[in-house]
């Protein structure tokens, strides 16, 4: 698919600097150098700038936000500047953490005393598709680096406790030594198609209206042409015969790497299964040009920036190939 890396999160030639990982003084002098930069997280938001809350703020290291937190977490390099990633969640706003914090979608916004008023923690959901190819990626990648060491700070080999090496790409266990990195998960996305209609499905506790394309997690030993039948399969009942990948995207909600395939169904007739959907249908061309023009009566127009209405907009506009 010629357009495959256009997806929002896609690759923006990003120099992840792995060179500067392996060497200790130089990754040293990079948190030392005035010019180096950090994007910050509060539980998984970014920090946004600008009057628009549309760009990835950057601060200087030494920035007061920063201190007591744990050392920040090397992402790249721009233009022979370390960009890092550094987790304020220790921080706690005065008015306490929002309700909708880890909801299908956080709308609350927060903003540190110690920064600028135009600065302020926001979903990164929120505003994925405002942000330009390289800072989306930047996002994305401090976003799920950070979740995993959140979540992975003992041994799973001893149970011992972990440290940070390689500028936060490696935890070692400081017991047995084991070393371990951090883990993307494979996820299949499917557009099945049969004819002139696509196949759509929701899951329990979305919003109401809200359809996307199939979806499941790449089980060990399985190739991504079998993880596209078998979760079609026994989700729906839908058989698929031919399967071709089509674009990926990285989605670090928390840590997961969607591959976006075109199945071909051999059978339309649909079995659900209620535990894995509410609903699954298909859907023809003229009925998803009014889904997207937020002109169906039951179903609403997919989420901006997610890869299923990427892969949907282009299977519309015949653009596969």
């Amino acid at each position: 698919m010629r357009l495959a890396e256009t997806v929002t999160f896609g690759g923006s030639g990003l120099d992840r600097a792995d060179v500067l990982r392996a060497d200790a003084e130089a990754l040293a002098q990079a948190r030392r150098d005035p010019a180096s930069r950090t994007v910050a997280f509060w539980r998984g938001k970014p920090l946004f700038a600008g009057a628009a809350r549309d760009r990835l703020a950057r601060l200087p290291l030494v920035h007061p936000v920063l201190a007591g937190a744990e050392a920040p977490l090397l992402l790249a390099r721009e233009d022979g500047v370390a960009v890092f990633a550094a987790d304020l969640s220790a921080w706690e706003p005065a008015e306490g953490a929002p309700e909708t914090l880890n909801a299908f979608l956080d709308p609350s916004e927060q903003r540190h005393p110690d920064l600028p008023p135009d600065h302020v923690f926001v979903e990164l959901r929120a505003r994925m598709v405002t942000l330009p190819p390289r800072e989306a990626e930047l996002a994305a990648t401090a976003r799920a680096l950070l979740g995993w060491h959140r979540t992975h700070r003992f041994c799973a080999r001893c149970g011992a406790a972990s440290v940070p090496e390689r500028g936060g790409w490696v935890r070692r266990c400081i017991s047995c030594g084991t070393s371990h990195f951090p883990r993307t998960d494979p996820v299949v996305i499917m557009l099945v198609t049969r004819g002139d209609r696509v196949l759509l499905g929701r899951s329990p506790g979305w919003p109401e209206g809200m359809y996307s394309l199939l979806a499941g997690f790449v089980e060990p030993g399985e190739t991504v042409e079998g993880a596209v039948r078998r979760e079609v399969a026994e989700e729906t009942g839908v058989r698929v015969g031919r399967v071709e990948y089509l674009a990926s995207q990285p989605w670090p909600f928390p840590a997961s790497l969607m591959l976006g395939c075109h199945g071909e169904a051999l059978s339309e007739e649909i079995t659900l299964d209620p535990v894995e959907l509410d609903d699954a249908l298909w859907i023809g061309r003229s009925e998803l040009l009014e889904v997207f023009a937020d002109a169906h009566p039951r179903i609403r127009a997919p989420r901006d920036g997610a890869i299923a209405g990427f892969l949907l907009r282009h299977w519309l506009a015949d653009r596969l190939d």
